[in-house]
Parts: structure tokens; C-alpha cells; sequence
């Protein structure tokens, strides 16, 4: 599976799973049938409010594509970069410079749904995400945006980083830790499995990026030598003092 690394606000480098053509065409067909659902049923309340004539042959022809750039920016607007089609397919839409999009960066992509979907019936948005090294379409090319996996980014549930380590009469080293959510620690725990299993320079990299940024969240003056240790520890304080 293609892998992508953006480097997040935080100035740690993450590897994320780009979405395949099929994922992303999956995702495209539940969006159109939810789409055509409401179109179905808007014409029907429109004709039976104006009746049938001439312009009711405009709303036939304008509503299914103003309704479909609609819904593509207001879902991905309000469920995170996620419509329905994405959600259920577990994909996401993410910036390649690490920043959260914004409505601007949705507002492109929906736009150029025209071009690459409707007005070539997606042959142009498939044969671009199926031939870029970063598998964009040009709605994802002027927003600077691409669209990953997430069941690899949360592959590791919390019951899973309960087998880190014994947490039995243990005391927590670092309190502050508490400012952290699950993400962060799924996060981390993704980190420590990635630097056990490629040890390479662009994972240690990672890593040392990773304990930098934590130490500095956490007050930590003397970055520890055991970085992969260190982590470890966060873990268990984090879940003996949230759980």
C-alpha cells in the first residue's frame, strides 16, 4: 500500500496509507446514491409546489449537481474531512503540509467535483489519482490536500497498549500527562511499533522528533536517552491516571 509522510504542526513527521482508486470510487457511489436520495425527493416537493413547465426541466438539470457540490462540502466541512461515503470506507481528506483543511481547501474539492466527476463522469479524477505519486485529482491538487486510510492510522486499540506493560501498583512519573487524549496515545504507541519494526534513520527521526515535542508539552527539560522508554511510561501514566 502507497504510504505518504506529512509532517504535522507539531513538527513530527506521521506516515499515513494513501486511499486506492477503488477505496475512493467505493466511497464516490455511496455519496452519489445518498445524493440521488435527496435529489429524489427535493424534485418531488419542488414539482408539487411550482408544478410541471419549463422550469421544472432546469431543476432537473442544475439541482442533482448543485446538491452534490453542497453535500460534499458540508459533510467534509462538518464531519472532518469525512463524507458518508468516506466514513464508511474509513478514509479521511488531509493537507500535505500538516495543517487541518479549511473551508477554503473543502470549498476547492467540491468545485472541482464538476471537472473531475460529473463533466467527464470521473474518468479524469480516476485516471489522475490512479497515475500521481500522491493519488490527487485536481480538487485535491489546488487544495494541496490528498485522502488517506485511517484503520492504519487507529489500528491499535486502547486494550492493546494495556499489554505495554503491567500496571499494578504502579504510580505515574508524569502527571501532566493527562493534557494528552487517546489519539495522541495511539499516536505514540503507533510510533514505538513503526521504530521496533523499520529501524531505519526516517523512523528515528520520528521518533526523536515525537519526545521532543512531548517533552516540551510536558515541561520535560532533560530529554531522556531511552526515548522508546520514555514513551512506554507516558502510556502507562496516562492510563492509570485516566481510566
Amino acid at each position: 500500500m502507497p504510504t505518504i509522510d506529512i509532517r504535522t504542526t507539531q513538527n513530527v513527521t506521521i506516515e499515513y496509507e494513501l486511499a486506492s482508486l477503488w477505496e475512493r470510487m467505493v466511497a464516490l457511489i455511496i455519496d452519489v446514491v445518498i445524493v440521488a436520495t435527496l435529489d429524489f425527493f427535493l424534485v418531488s416537493l419542488i414539482s408539487s409546489a411550482i408544478g410541471g413547465g419549463g422550469l421544472m426541466g432546469a431543476v432537473y438539470a442544475l439541482l442533482p449537481i448543485c446538491l452534490f457540490m453542497f453535500y460534499q462540502l458540508l459533510s467534509e466541512v462538518l464531519a472532518d474531512g469525512r463524507s458518508w461515503g468516506k466514513k464508511i470506507m474509513s478514509l479521511k481528506v488531509v493537507r500535505l503540509d500538516g495543517e487541518e483543511p479549511g473551508l477554503s481547501d473543502y470549498l476547492l474539492r467540491a468545485v472541482f467535483h464538476i471537472v473531475d466527476t460529473l463533466l467527464s463522469v470521473g474518468i479524469l479524477g480516476a485516471l489522475l489519482i490512479s497515475s500521481t505519486r500522491q493519488r490527487q485529482r485536481l480538487g485535491d491538487m489546488t487544495a494541496n490536500t490528498t485522502v488517506i486510510r485511517t484503520k492504519h492510522q487507529v489500528q491499535f486499540a486502547l486494550e492493546d497498549i494495556l499489554r505495554i506493560n503491567t500496571l499494578s501498583n504502579y504510580e505515574p512519573q508524569f502527571p501532566e500527562v493527562r493534557q494528552f487524549n487517546e489519539q495522541d496515545m495511539l499516536l505514540i504507541k503507533g510510533v514505538i511499533a513503526r521504530c521496533s519494526k523499520y529501524q531505519n534513520p526516517a523512523h528515528q527521526q520520528a521518533l526523536d522528533e515525537l519526545v521532543d515535542t512531548v517533552c516540551r508539552k510536558l515541561d520535560v527539560v532533560d530529554v531522556p536517552n531511552d526515548k522508546i522508554k520514555f514513551l512506554k511510561t507516558l502510556i502507562r501514566d496516562y492510563i492509570v491516571l485516566t481510566r
